[in-house]
This record gives C-alpha cells, structure tokens and sequence, in this order.
C-alpha cells in the first residue's frame, strides 16, 4: 500500500515535468520578438494581390513577399522557417495586437490613425494612387479627364470615391466585387479606367494573360507610404528598418521591384528612406 502511493506520487511529478517540458519546448516565435534563433516567423501578406502578395500552386509569391523573405532572413530565418498567414486589410491591426503574427507586409500604408494602433517599419515603397487604362486610350492623361469616364473600383474602396469627391465629380463609378472583374470590364471596354494604388495596379497588369494589354496613366493622385506593420511597442522595428536598409544597399529591393512589376512598365519611385513619410 504504501508503495503504492510512492509510485503515484512519483507519476504525479513525472507527469508534471513533461507538461512543462512541453510548454517550454517550442521554439516558435508567435507574434513575439522574433529575433531568430526559434523555429518559425510568423508573417502576414495578402493572398490575393498579383505581383505583391499571392499563394499560388507553387507557393508566395509578389513584391510583398520577396520583401518580407530578406526581413526574415536577416533576422535569422530561412525561407522555409517562414510561415505565411492571410493578413486581409480589416484585419491587419487586430492581427498584431493579437499576436496573431511578428509582423505584416502587405501593401499597409502608413497613416496617423493606423499609428495609434500599431508601428510600422519603413517606408519601404512609396505609391500612389493611379488609374489602369487600355493600352491604345490616350484619353486620360490628368484626373479631370476622368469626369464622364467610367471609372471603376471594388466595392467598398475609397480610392474611387476619392476622384469622384476630389478630382473628378463627374466620373461615372462602377463598383465591381474584385479588381479582377474591373480587368475583365476594362478589357472589353464597359469601363474606361481602373483606380486603387499603382503597385496594385502594375501588379495585375504583369500577369501574362494581360501583358501589353494595359497601361498605368501616371497620374500620381495621392501618396501611399507601405509600411511593414509591428505590434505596437516591438523591438523588430528597428531590426527590420536595418534590414531594410540592406536590402536597398545589395541592390535586392530594386531586383525585386524589377521581378514583380516591371513587367508592366511600372516606373517606380526611388526606395524611400527610413522614416520618410510623404503626407
């Protein structure tokens, strides 16, 4: 009997060590430092972004992603320590506050209410507002030549709402479900121009299927500073702003710009410095 109880107490602690074995074991990061060393780097980008952000049937792909590949890298992960979560536009903030992931690289512009929430890292890209026309229509060469076009742009977006209130009041707006759908419309000329930033827009007119079909007007409506998203308070903001700085220095930012957008004559502008936000 009292050897019985012995043997019991015994497995009560053995059992009690391997629990907190286990809890201490894993070496991922979950949304923490993310300073290397662990297992994995959690990092979320858009699954659904041509040229910036998307999963396709061979794995990440897009400027979003090469950039986010090299941060990773430099903080010690290797490509397939990388693991990749959807980070949709709403979510973004909450995603970081959670925990959810370390970091996110997922054309996240900069703004002052975005900055009460979360830190960014960067700039690391400055974009801006532009319109997708078909490669033979000479017609739209400012914002005001928008007024009686239809100008189209997914539900829900402001970057159409933001020419028919600001530049162009007569502009007939189309709101279509996806971008892809305002491609099909543009292609077969029941829309006369897309709108939303011009890295989104190179990045779908890259794909082969449109190659030579489109072209950006240049128009250069408004600023959009893309910033790499932290979790507020967190030391990767000055690692990651470092590696950004490497990426632009071994010449790799402008590589991957090259890659994922220059299929589509996008005419980028210089990659900004570290803390300048364009307002």
């Amino acid at each position: 009997m009292k050897l019985r109880k012995v043997t019991a107490a015994s497995a009560t602690v053995f059992a009690l060590a391997l629990t907190a074995t286990a809890c201490g074991g894993d070496n991922s990061t979950g949304g923490g430092s993310g300073s290397g060393g662990g297992k994995t780097i959690t990092v979320g980008i858009k699954f659904d972004q041509p040229g910036l952000g998307q999963k396709t049937p061979q794995g990440y792909a897009g400027f979003d992603v090469d950039v986010a590949t090299y941060v990773a890298k430099k903080l010690g992960y290797k490509a397939d320590q990388i693991e990749w979560k959807e980070a949709k536009s709403a979510d973004r903030e909450t995603m970081l506050q959670r925990g959810d992931v370390d970091f996110i690289a997922a054309t996240y512009s900069i703004t002052p209410e975005r900055q009460e929430k979360v830190d960014f890292a960067g700039p690391y890209l400055l974009a801006h507002q532009d319109v997708l026309v078909r490669a033979d229509d000479n017609s739209i060469k400012s914002p005001a030549d928008l007024n009686n076009k239809k100008l189209c742009s997914v539900t829900g977006s402001t970057s159409a709402q933001n020419v028919k209130e600001k530049l162009a009041p007569k502009a007939d707006l189309q709101q279509y479900p996806t971008y892809s759908a305002c491609l099909s419309g543009l292609q077969n000329k029941a829309i006369d121009a897309l709108t939303t930033d011009d890295s989104i827009l190179a990045g779908y007119a890259a794909q082969s299927q449109f190659k030579g079909k489109f072209k950006l007007g240049g128009l250069k409506m408004t600023n959009e500073n893309y910033g790499i998203g932290v979790k507020k308070g967190s030391d990767l903001k000055a690692k990651i702003d470092k590696a950004l700085k490497e990426m632009v220095a071994d010449k790799a930012w402008q590589e991957a710009v090259d890659k994922n957008l220059g299929p589509a004559n996008y005419k980028n502008e210089p990659a900004p410095k570290i803390g300048d936000i364009k307002s």
